[in-house]
């Protein structure tokens, strides 16, 4: 083991990460096969964990991608994952999947994000959903949240706006308490400040003549007189070796009952 200031370097990022997982040390030194006293000598400097072991505790703590790469550099290593450009040509083979699994879901919505809900791609159905949205929401680079929530987005369409707003800044929090992510705490701090539902004017309370029995709870969004019901799925890559592919989020919208089912696929466009 080197020994290096106290204080410094790798030893109270790591820290942080262990108090935000509410882990002790003994508890992430079983995990990682190590000792408390190992770890309590990283933690406070007395020791310089291996690159391997940096890797093996970040791993433990879930530490995000881009992090891992702070935590190598903080410890005197080289940055183990590169941060590619989407169009960079390294990612053609994951563009061109990406892109044929949105249009293979149409006539249902699906898009994909990055680590601050910055749209990436999307298919035909969500460009359905937002027709008539004013041009400030829609110009580049688009931000789903903002779409979702801004009152003048698709906020006064959404029928039950209250639970679906709740959600969405339950998930925004539950990511800022596993990311170090400025952008996304500010963007949380924005959307969050927008009026709620009572006071958007968002139509809440109206109840349906026979409510669906739906297993999840949904997102129900008017569409041309039509009450559209979704339910949402969030997948990512496993074991990403790139940064900007660990903060990609594929979102596709599931149909939540018959009547959704049978609007899209009667309003899907004629090849």
């Amino acid at each position: 083991m080197t020994t290096v200031a106290t204080g410094t370097g790798v030893g109270p990022l790591l820290r942080g990460w262990r108090e935000r997982r509410r882990l002790s040390q003994l508890e992430l030194a079983l995990r990682a096969d190590s000792s408390a006293r190992h770890i309590s000598f990283v933690e406070t400097g007395r020791s310089r964990p291996s690159e391997d072991m940096v890797l093996r505790l970040a791993e433990h703590l879930d530490v995000p991608v881009r992090e891992r790469n702070a935590l190598l550099l903080a410890a005197g290593y080289a940055p183990r994952y590169t941060e590619s450009a989407l169009d960079d040509p390294r990612l053609e083979t994951l563009r061109e999947g990406i892109e044929r699994l949105l249009a293979g879901y149409d006539p249902y919505p699906a898009l994909v994000v990055d680590g601050s809900y910055t749209v990436v791609a999307a298919n035909q159905s969500i460009g359905m959903l937002l027709t008539g949205l004013p041009a400030h929401l829609l110009t580049p680079p688009m931000n789903a949240m903002r779409i979702t929530l801004h009152p003048e987005g698709l906020a006064p369409r959404i029928r039950n706006l209250r639970e679906w707003r709740g959600h969405l800044l339950a998930q925004m929090e539950r990511q800022i308490g596993l990311a170090r992510s400025e952008a996304l705490r500010e963007l949380y701090e924005e959307v969050a400040a927008y009026p709620p539902p009572e006071a958007a004017g968002a139509p809440d309370d109206r109840e349906d003549p026979e409510p669906y029995p739906y297993f999840a709870l949904p997102m129900r969004i008017e569409h041309d007189g039509q009450v559209l019901s979704f339910v949402s799925s969030i997948s990512t890559f496993n074991t990403p070796m790139d940064v900007t592919v660990a903060e990609l989020a594929i979102e596709t919208f599931l149909p939540a009952d018959p009547a959704t089912v049978a609007y899209l696929r009667s309003s899907r466009p004629t090849p």
